[in-house]
């Protein structure tokens, strides 16, 4: 529905989005993902047409959008952009959500119908002649979004939709979210450096980083295979370095690190230097008496805790086997294995959860990876 090729931002003398190609499809929900100052609101502005960009191109369902004002301005009736700090006007919550309506000439029968109707789909019936500076935060996000769903765009932009909002709220919004793809066939598309939350919304994620679209895919891409090592801890992987392939058999690995042998399933060649990454759910520790006998792991390795770290429900459990594996446990697990710092223990990992990434050395954080290249 959305194809941006070479696209590019300059603010004076610094690239903000540098020669960005992508995809975003129909009906889906697609999550731009980076840590701040990457460009993610930056893209949402060129895609929303709000901005101009330096460089490359737009298309917008078949139609280019580097015409005149009032052509750009006709695509951009057919979507609309919630920002990470809503703004609202010193009004009722009711002629907030109506505000865009009125622009269109909407009759006051309409208008009164799809807000009545807006307002309900996002919880606020009751709100309607409540002064909208007057709502908490998450109330007044919730406004937004009515307000931008109430033109029935086919395309909507959210930008940090649940940046500092409570637990609640951000369940609400982004069951919100998810009803609006799924029943009204809104093409969402969703700026966030919350992974957990790219992760739940959308099957297809982009990672933005210093202005590049670093690595693009499916959600398990991403998470479990990315291409670089920039990528992999903001993913929540801590990448061992300094690997070396040992040796290839069938496209099982040997690889050496610091004295440490681990196997894993690759293509790279023998003497390719490399970073292992493995996700810390796929970690399984026991007590050092012994590894399961039946576990098809190829990976045993004895270690020390260093640290047990909370992780809300969870615990992060960092090892020293030679080299630093971490694992990712229920807190019961913990306490039912009895786990504390300094304690022996094996950590476990199959083969198939090891991934193997070139190691080119501290500038492979600016690989730019295009569409459909990154597995």
């Amino acid at each position: 529905m959305i194809r941006i090729s070479g696209l590019s931002r300059r603010f004076g003398n610094r690239d903000v989005i540098k020669e960005v190609d992508l995809e975003i499809r129909r009906d889906e929900i697609f999550a731009l993902i980076g840590p701040s100052g990457s460009g993610k609101t930056t893209m949402l502005r060129l895609i929303d047409l709000l901005d101009r960009p330096s460089g490359g191109s737009i298309i917008f369902d078949s139609l280019r959008t580097d015409g005149k004002e009032f052509e750009r301005r006709s695509i951009r009736r057919r979507m609309a952009m919630v920002f990470q700090k809503p703004g609202v006007l010193n009004t009722t919550v009711e002629r907030n959500v109506a505000f865009g309506l009125e622009f269109r000439g909407m009759s006051p029968d309409m208008i009164r119908q799809r807000v009545g109707d807006a307002l309900q789909k996002v919880g606020l019936s009751g709100f309607s002649k409540r002064r909208a500076i007057s709502l908490s935060g998450g109330e007044m996000q919730r406004v937004a979004i009515a307000r931008a769903i109430v033109t029935e765009p086919e395309v909507l932009l959210l930008d940090e939709p649940t940046a500092n909002l409570d637990p609640i709220s951000t369940q609400i919004i982004e069951n919100l979210i998810v009803w609006i793809n799924k029943e009204r066939k809104t093409t969402v598309v969703v700026a966030t450096h919350d992974m957990g939350q790219g992760q739940r919304l959308a099957s297809r994620i982009g990672v933005m980083m210093e202005g590049q679209l670093v690595q693009s895919g499916e959600m398990y891409d991403i998470f479990y295979h990315p291409v670089n090592r920039a990528i992999a801890t903001f993913v929540g992987i801590d990448p061992v370095r300094d690997g070396i392939v040992e040796s290839n058999d069938n496209n099982l690995v040997t690889v050496a690190i610091h004295g440490i042998r681990i196997q894993a399933v690759t293509a790279l060649p023998i003497g390719q230097r490399v970073a292992v990454c493995i996700r810390p759910e796929e970690v399984t520790l026991s007590l050092p008496n012994a590894c399961p006998s039946a576990s098809s792991a190829r990976n045993c390795l004895a270690g020390t805790i260093t640290h047990l770290l909370p992780y809300g429900p969870f615990t992060r459990v960092h090892v020293d086997c030679g080299i630093p594996i971490t694992a990712l446990l229920t807190r019961r697990s913990c306490e039912e294995l009895g786990l504390a710092h300094g304690m022996r223990v094996n950590a476990t990992i199959k083969a198939t959860a090891v991934h193997v990434i070139p190691d080119p050395g501290p500038e492979d954080n600016q690989l730019h990876v295009k569409q459909g290249e990154a597995g």
